[in-house]
């Protein structure tokens, strides 16, 4: 809680001596399981440092799309349900047609492309 060094400087030490220090010296099958944990630290870091802006972002563009006018939860352990929540509804719509044609359309590719993104950033920031 404000302390140093941060959760993110941890994961990211970490990271930093798998991939310089570790990786190096293995080979086969324990240097692809450190590789992928070199990872997986990266996502987690990059996942914790985006959520504060991502996930807010991300619950008001379905919540636009979608005619809600619910606030966004203030925690972000609870936002996580909502945006699934909103999620399931638009899945809901498209099933039915109604983004088959017309202004929903666009807007569920906008609104699409623009969480899809959000995604991306933390699991494949090389993407895009």
């Amino acid at each position: 809680m404000g302390d140093r060094p941060t959760k993110i400087e941890l994961l990211e030490a970490v990271r930093r001596f798998l991939d310089a220090d570790l990786i190096p010296e293995l080979d086969g099958v324990k240097r692809f399981h450190a590789r992928v944990a070199a990872n997986v630290l990266g996502i987690v870091a990059r996942e914790l440092e985006r959520e504060p802006d991502a996930l807010p972002a991300m619950y008001r563009e379905l919540a636009k799309l979608l005619g809600s006018s619910e606030p966004a939860p203030a925690a972000l352990s609870d936002l996580d349900g909502a945006i699934d929540a909103l999620e399931e509804a638009l899945v809901g719509r498209i099933r039915a047609g109604d983004a088959d044609s017309g202004t929903f359309r666009s807007d569920t590719l906008s609104a699409l492309r623009f969480c899809v993104g959000e995604r991306l950033a933390v699991s494949n920031p090389k993407y895009g």
